[in-house]
C-alpha cells in the first residue's frame, strides 16, 4: 500500500568533469559562459545541470540547444549566488524576450523538474518588475503624448526637444524608483512617483511645447514668478521654493489620471525633492545632463543584476511583448457594464487600480477619524465604557504598522503608510458601528459592553479592515501576473495579521460580520476576503500556535474522546443560521443564538443532547464544504470513470480531520486531500501515481507547488508529499485504509450541504465557454429599458446585452447571434473534452528519500518531442487566453485610452 518507486537505472553517471572539459565537446556552450563571464565551478555545474536535463528529454537540437544553455547558466548561477551577469545580458545573448524566457523556464519546471524554489522565486520577481515597468511605460508613453506638441524634429529647439525630455524623464523615473521605492511590485506608489518625475520635467519645458491643461498650468506659474526662474538656476533651489500653492501642474496630472492629490504630494515632498538632492541635481546644463542620470541607473541596474529598463525606449525585443504573454496595458479588462457609462474607456491595468482605489475613497470620504456619534452612544451605554482602550489601541497599533510598513516599502514611505492606515481606521470605525445596529435590531439589547471590551475583536476587525486598505492598492499588482507566477508580495495577506501578532483564526471570525455589515466594497474586495477566509482554513488555522486546538481539545474534554467533532448526519443539512461576529466572540466556546429552524414545536420540549451548535462545530462545517468542493475538483480530472471513488475517498478525507486532526498541524488541507486520493486508489487497484495526482493538482487554482515538494514530516523536517505518505499519512491510517479493500468496508460520510456563497454579490456572472456572455440580475426595469431602448446610450460592448422574460426593442437577428455563439461554444468544448486525455504525469519531481520518483508503467515520449509538445501546448494556451482577452475588449477599445 506504500507509494512504490522507480528501480534505480543502471545507466552509468559520467565521472566529474574538470571546469576545462565541461565545454570541450560544445564550443558554443563555452563562448556562451565566456560572454556571460561565468566562472569555471559555474560552467561545470551549468554543464552538469544541461546533461541532466538530457537524460530525461533526450536529444536537443538547434536553437532550443542555445535556450536551454542559457536556463541551465542562470539556474546554476542563481542557485549558488554567483550571479556574474545581468537578467538583460542574458536575454540578449540568447537572442530572446523575456516572457519567452519565462515560458521556457516553466515548461521546464513542469516536464523535468530541474528548477529549485530558489531560482524560481529570483524568476517570479524578474517577472513581476517586468510587469509593472511595461505597464508604467505604456502608461507614461500615452501620457507624455497627451502632455507635449508634436514638434517633428524639434529643429528649432534640440536642447528641449521632446524625444530627449522624454528620454531623460523616463530614465529619471527609473533612478528614483529604484533609490526610493526598493519594493518592485507597488505600482500605485510607484504611479504617484511618475506622476512627480513628469511634474518636474513639465516645468523644463516652455508652454509652448505643451497642451492643454499644462500650457495654461505652466503659463499661470510664469505669470505669479513663482517657479519660471531662468533654466540655468539651480534646481536643487527652484524645487526647494516648491510650495502647497506651486501644485498647479499635479493637480492637473491627478485630476487627469484619477489620483488622490494628498497621496501624491506626500510622494513629492517625502521621496521625490530628497531624491533629486541625493543624486547631486544641482546646476541646470540644458539635457546634456542625461548623460550623467543614465551612468547613475547603470550603477544601480549593474548591482540588481536584473532588466536594463531604458530599453523600453528603444523598443527592445527583448521587452517587448508576444504572444507568449499578455499585453498587460494595451489589452482592456472586462468590466461590468453597469459600472461604467456609456463611452466610457476600457480599463487599463493602471486605470484599473486608480477606480478601485477611488471607490475605496468615496466610501471613506465621509467617514469620520474617530468614533462617530453614534458609535460613541454604543460605548456610553456600556457598563466598562471601553472608549479610552478603543483610542489607545488604535494610537498604538498606528506606530506598528507605519513602522512595519517602512520596513516592508522602505523608510522614505513610512507617511504613505500612515495614510493607509488613517484609512483602515475610518473603515474600521464604520464596519464597527454597522455591526452594532444589526446585532441591536437582532438581538433588542443596546449594551455590548462584553464585545466592545474583548481586545482580539477589535484588533480583528481593525486588521479586516487595514486588509481590505492593503488589497485594494495591490490590486493591480496581483492582478497583472498569471496563475501559475503568483507569488506573495511584501504586504499581502497574512503580512497584518503577522504584524499585530494576531491568530489567523481569530480573524476568521470576523470575516463574514465585516462583509455582510460594508455593503459598498466591492466585488473584488468581497473576493479576496473570502480567498483569505479560505487560506486560513486550509492551513493558516492549523498552524501549531493556533488557538483551533486548544478548543478542538476543549471539546474532547467536554464530550468525551471519542466524540466526533461535527456529528456524520449533519454533513449534509445546511448550516441552521451563520453566526455574527458577535456570536462568536461573545461565546467562542457555545453559540447560543444559533438555532435550528423548520423544527416540530413537540421536539423543541423532549429532552434531547444539546445540539453541537459551537463555533467549533461551524468552523468545521466550512472546512468540510471547501474541502469537498476541491477534492471533487481534483477527482473531476482524474476519476471520471471511477466516479464511485469519490465518496470513499471523502469519507477517508473526512475521518482523517475528524479523528486524525493532528496530521493537519502545520500542514495543509490539499496534502491530506491527495493522499486520501492516493490510498483509496491504491486499495482499490486504480493505477494513479502521485505523479498525475500532482500534474492534475498544479492545474487548480489557487495552488502552490510548496504544497506538495515541501511537507512537514516530523518537527524541523521535510519533505515530498510521497515521503509524507509513506512514513507518516499511511502509518497512522493503514488499518482504516486497509478497511475499503475489505467486503465490509466503513460506513459512507455523506457528502456535505455546499450552500450558496454569502458574499455572492449583483455582479454578472461568465457563461463558462469563454464567450462574451453575462448573466446579470434584473435591475431597475425603467433604468434597463433606457438602456437597452436607447442605442445612442449603450457601449459596443452592451449593444448584446439581453434581458429574458423582459420586452424589449430587439430584433430576432439578436438572439440569432446569441444561439450562433452559444452553439459554438458548444462545439469549442465538445473538442476541448475529446482532444483532452488525463493529465501528463510529470517525469522528474524528486518525491522520495532517494530523489526518484515512483513508476507508472506509462509509455514515454522521446525527449525533445516531450519538452517541445509541452512548450507548444503552454504557447497555445497563452494564446488562445491573449486571443480571449482582445476580443473581450475589441468592442470597447478606443485609439485614445489612457
Amino acid at each position: 500500500m506504500a507509494a512504490t518507486r522507480a528501480p534505480k537505472k543502471a545507466d552509468p553517471a559520467p565521472p566529474p568533469a574538470s571546469p576545462d572539459r565541461v565545454p570541450s565537446a560544445e564550443p558554443e556552450f563555452v563562448a556562451m559562459c565566456c560572454a556571460l563571464r561565468v566562472t569555471d565551478s559555474i560552467r561545470a555545474a551549468a554543464w552538469q545541470l544541461y546533461e541532466k536535463v538530457l537524460c530525461t528529454c533526450g536529444i536537443v537540437e538547434g536553437r532550443l540547444k542555445k535556450e536551454l544553455w542559457g536556463i541551465c547558466i542562470f539556474s546554476t548561477a542563481a542557485d549558488l549566488d554567483e550571479m556574474t551577469f545581468t537578467f538583460t545580458e542574458l536575454l540578449k545573448c540568447l537572442d530572446i524576450s523575456m516572457c519567452k524566457f519565462v515560458l521556457l523556464v516553466e515548461g521546464m519546471e513542469d516536464s523535468m523538474d530541474a528548477i529549485s524554489t530558489k531560482v524560481h522565486s529570483i524568476l517570479l520577481r524578474l517577472k513581476k518588475k517586468y510587469d509593472i515597468l511595461f505597464a508604467l511605460y505604456q502608461k507614461f508613453e500615452r501620457t507624455w503624448g497627451q502632455i507635449c506638441v508634436d514638434q517633428p524634429g524639434d529643429q528649432n529647439s534640440s536642447e528641449l526637444s521632446s524625444s530627449s525630455v522624454l528620454k531623460l524623464c523616463w530614465i529619471t523615473f527609473l533612478l528614483a524608483k529604484g533609490k526610493v521605492l526598493p519594493v518592485e511590485d507597488d505600482l500605485v506608489i510607484s504611479f504617484q512617483l511618475l506622476l512627480c518625475v513628469l511634474d518636474y520635467f513639465i516645468k523644463l519645458l516652455p508652454p509652448a511645447a505643451l497642451k492643454e491643461p499644462y500650457k495654461s498650468a505652466i503659463s499661470a506659474l510664469s505669470a505669479n514668478g513663482s517657479m519660471r526662474t531662468p533654466r540655468r538656476q539651480s534646481r536643487s533651489l527652484r524645487a526647494s521654493k516648491q510650495t502647497d500653492t506651486d501644485m498647479k501642474v499635479i493637480e492637473e496630472l491627478c485630476k487627469e489620471h484619477g489620483c488622490n492629490l494628498d497621496e501624491v504630494k506626500n510622494v513629492y515632498f517625502t521621496s521625490f525633492i530628497p531624491f533629486l538632492n541625493s543624486v547631486g541635481i544641482t546646476a541646470s546644463s540644458g539635457l546634456s545632463e542625461v548623460e550623467s542620470i543614465s551612468s547613475k541607473y547603470e550603477e544601480m541596474y549593474l548591482s540588481s543584476k536584473d532588466i536594463d529598463a531604458r530599453l523600453f525606449l528603444e523598443n527592445d525585443e527583448t521587452l517587448q511583448d508576444h504572444t507568449e504573454c499578455l499585453q498587460l496595458e494595451r489589452t482592456p479588462t472586462k468590466n461590468n457594464a453597469d459600472e461604467n457609462p456609456p463611452g466610457a474607456l476600457p480599463q487599463t491595468p493602471v486605470r484599473a487600480a486608480m477606480n478601485t482605489i477611488q471607490q475605496l475613497m468615496m466610501m471613506l470620504n465621509s467617514a469620520s477619524d474617530g468614533p462617530s456619534d453614534s458609535l460613541a452612544s454604543y460605548f456610553n451605554n456600556c457598563t466598562a465604557n471601553p472608549t479610552q482602550d478603543v483610542l489607545e489601541r488604535v494610537e498604538n497599533l498606528s506606530c506598528v504598522f507605519k513602522q512595519k510598513f517602512a520596513e516592508a516599502i522602505g523608510q522614505g514611505c513610512i507617511e504613505i503608510g500612515s495614510q493607509r492606515y488613517r484609512l483602515g481606521v475610518r473603515l474600521y470605525y464604520r464596519v464597527m458601528e454597522s455591526i452594532l445596529k444589526s446585532e441591536e435590531k437582532r438581538l433588542s439589547i443596546h449594551n455590548f459592553s462584553k464585545l466592545l471590551n474583548n481586545n482580539i475583536f477589535h484588533v480583528s476587525l481593525l486588521a479586516c479592515a487595514l486588509e481590505v486598505v492593503l488589497a485594494t492598492y495591490g490590486t493591480l499588482r496581483n492582478g497583472l501576473l498569471n496563475d501559475r507566477m503568483m507569488m506573495e508580495t511584501d504586504l499581502s495577506f497574512p503580512w497584518i495579521i503577522n504584524i499585530l501578532d494576531l491568530k489567523a483564526f481569530d480573524l476568521y471570525k470576523v470575516i463574514e460580520s465585516f462583509i455582510k455589515a460594508e455593503p459598498s466594497l466591492t466585488r473584488e474586495m468581497i473576493k479576496h476576503l473570502e480567498c483569505c477566509e479560505h487560506r486560513i482554513m486550509e492551513s493558516l488555522a492549523w498552524q501549531s500556535d493556533s488557538p483551533l486546538f486548544e478548543l478542538i481539545h476543549q471539546s474532547k474534554e467536554r464530550d468525551g474522546p471519542a466524540d466526533p467533532l461535527e456529528p456524520s448526519g449533519c454533513l449534509a443539512q445546511p448550516p441552521p443560521q451563520n453566526p455574527t461576529a458577535t456570536d462568536l466572540y461573545l461565546s467562542p466556546g457555545s453559540v447560543c443564538s444559533v438555532v435550528i429552524p423548520d423544527i416540530q414545536p413537540a421536539l423543541l420540549y423532549q429532552p434531547q443532547r444539546p445540539q453541537k451548535s459551537t463555533f467549533l462545530s461551524l468552523f468545521y462545517k466550512k472546512v468540510y464544504c471547501l474541502a469537498y468542493i476541491r477534492l471533487n475538483n481534483l477527482a473531476s480530472r482524474l476519476l471520471s470513470d471511477h466516479p464511485d471513488l469519490i465518496q470513499l475517498i471523502w469519507t477517508l478525507f473526512h475521518h482523517t480531520l475528524q479523528t486524525e486532526y493532528e496530521l493537519m498541524k502545520d500542514r495543509h488541507l490539499d496534502q491530506i486531500m491527495m493522499c486520501a486520493m492516493y490510498g483509496i486508489c491504491k486499495v482499490k487497484n486504480i493505477d494513479l501515481t502521485f505523479k498525475t495526482i500532482v500534474t492534475a493538482y498544479k492545474e487548480l487554482p489557487n495552488t502552490n507547488q510548496e504544497t506538495f515538494k515541501c511537507v512537514l514530516i516530523r518537527e524541523g523536517q521535510y519533505d515530498s508529499i510521497i515521503v509524507f505518505y509513506n512514513l507518516v499519512f499511511m502509518q497512522r491510517l493503514k488499518t482504516n485504509i486497509l478497511q475499503y479493500a475489505s467486503n465490509r468496508p466503513p460506513t459512507l460520510s455523506p457528502i456535505p450541504h455546499i450552500p450558496q456563497s454569502p458574499y455572492k454579490s449583483n455582479s454578472p456572472l461568465r457563461v463558462p465557454a469563454g464567450n462574451n456572455i453575462y448573466i446579470s440580475p434584473l435591475k431597475s426595469p425603467s433604468k434597463a429599458s433606457e438602456r437597452l431602448l436607447s442605442p445612442n446610450k449603450m457601449t459596443p460592448g452592451s449593444r448584446i446585452l439581453v434581458s429574458i422574460g423582459e420586452s424589449f426593442g430587439v430584433t430576432a437577428e439578436k438572439f440569432q447571434k446569441i444561439n450562433q455563439m452559444m452553439c459554438n461554444s458548444d462545439r469549442h468544448l465538445k473538442r476541448g473534452a475529446e482532444a483532452s486525455p488525463g493529465p501528463k504525469p510529470l517525469k522528474r519531481l524528486r518525491f522520495d528519500m532517494e530523489g526518484q520518483d515512483e513508476a507508472d508503467g506509462r509509455e514515454q515520449l522521446s525527449g525533445e518531442s516531450k519538452f517541445q509538445q509541452k512548450l507548444a501546448e503552454m504557447t497555445s494556451t497563452r494564446t488562445r487566453i491573449q486571443n480571449q482577452k482582445l476580443n473581450d475588449g475589441a468592442d470597447i477599445s478606443t485609439p485614445d485610452q489612457k
